[in-house]
């Protein structure tokens, strides 16, 4: 906490924030504003809804603090940033940025808010540095809808690979360095952001569709075609890195493509053993590199999935319930900060004390619910819950009494 204290002006938002990173650390089954600020022991939720709502600190200087925070604690020369969308299903259609739209969180089209993440993965560990929130056009063309929702009436539209390559720019422009950027079709089938890699001679594998079409020297040939004219003796069984289960061993195929600016580019391809599948990738280095990186850089990506799982169990990185741009930012911030905080622990200590013979290293659950139960340990009486029980009742009560009047006028 001592990495954003100098954010806050006022001792009072600078004390409840560190009180909602707790917790969005805690072992709640459901955390908001309501139930964390019972947890910490306030009366009631109003000063965490004022920390997100009006309270005057800057969100994108704290993500900047997060970033610093990541970068110094799980360096990696190596290091590969992985860029990829997550949505959450949300209900109505206040909430910044929510459209009926696909969401793999769902796997099918709902009601959802859709955001993108940076995230730094290293030797050590992996954390997102970054974020940007998906505003649709369905946004972006109603100026009053934006004002609405703190976007301001000249909100623009950008693309999921826009929000990734500004993001990208906004770590490499702070003076991070990172060797590699890694993700999926959707930012590998769009040459602008891997022209705008390739200009600041940023590595990249980015997956892209079997109707991909790559320069050869004979031409242009869909990637699925090229894979064909692979021979057998090309494919090499190698590991895109290491799982809860043990090794992710493909088979995997370089082909060099044809660029006259300078640079190595090929296309990865990825074959899965047993089902024969194949997967296709762009690379590009600033000089050749073997095989085996290319295929550490591709597996990197499985990181950001990770993070996903963690950040929204461990950290309730989905579970805002805001409505308006700047607090959703600061509510997403927050969530990073948290999950940061426990991915720097793992790897400090796996660094420090490796673990006994029979026990496998401590992970970022374990971490959390040792943090929570031994470190912070929140005793309330019984009269901090019943006056939550009786704050409760009394505003649900004044809700429904709003709901049965409205419904009234209507009728």
């Amino acid at each position: 906490m001592g990495r954003i204290a100098g954010r806050f002006a006022r001792v009072e938002p600078r004390r409840r924030a560190r009180q909602l990173v707790l917790g969005l650390l805690s072992d709640l089954p459901r955390k908001n504003c309501w139930t964390i600020a019972e947890w910490v022991g306030e009366s009631t939720p109003g000063g965490m809804q004022h920390l997100l709502e009006r309270a005057r600190w800057d969100a994108d200087q704290v993500r900047d603090d997060v970033r610093g925070y990541v970068v110094d604690h799980l360096h990696d020369d190596q290091a590969v940033l992985v860029v990829d969308e997550t949505g959450d299903v949300k209900k109505g259609t206040g909430t910044v940025g929510v459209q009926r739209q696909y969401t793999g969180t769902a796997g099918r089209i709902e009601n959802a808010q859709v955001a993108v993440y940076l995230v730094y993965a290293g030797e050590r560990g992996h954390a997102a540095v970054d974020r940007e929130l998906y505003v649709p056009r369905s946004w972006t063309s109603d100026p009053d809808r934006c004002r609405d929702a703190g976007l301001g009436e000249r909100a623009s539209f950008a693309t999921k690979p826009e929000l990734a390559a500004r993001m990208v720019a906004r770590f490499l422009d702070a003076g991070h360095q990172a060797a590699w950027v890694a993700g999926d079709e959707a930012y590998g089938g769009n040459p602008k952001l891997r022209g705008a890699l390739e200009e600041r001679g940023t590595g990249y594998v980015l997956a892209v569709a079997c109707s991909h079409e790559a320069p050869t020297g004979a031409g242009k040939f869909r990637a699925d075609v090229l894979a064909k004219r692979v021979p057998k003796r090309a494919w090499q069984k190698l590991s895109a890195g290491a799982g809860a289960k043990g090794h992710r061993f493909y088979d995997w195929a370089v082909i060099d493509l044809a660029d006259p600016a300078p640079g190595s580019r090929q296309l990865l391809i990825r074959r899965n053993r047993s089902t024969g599948e194949l997967a296709y990738y762009r690379c590009y280095s600033p000089t050749p590199v073997p095989l085996a990186e290319l295929v550490r850089v591709a597996g990197s990506r499985w990181r950001v999935e990770e993070f996903f799982q963690s950040g929204k169990g461990l950290a309730a990185l989905d579970e805002h319930q805001v409505r308006r741009y700047a607090s959703w930012c600061r509510w997403v911030t927050l969530a990073m900060l948290a999950h940061a905080f426990l991915a720097v622990v793992r790897a400090d200590e796996h660094a420090r004390q490796p673990a006994p013979n029979g026990l496998i290293p401590l992970t970022c659950n374990e971490i959390q619910r040792l943090f929570i139960t031994l470190v912070v340990r929140p005793v309330h009486d019984a009269a901090l819950r019943l006056g939550w029980s009786d704050w409760r009742r009394r505003h649900q009560a004044r809700s429904q009494t709003s709901h049965y009047r409205r419904q009234a006028a209507q009728t």
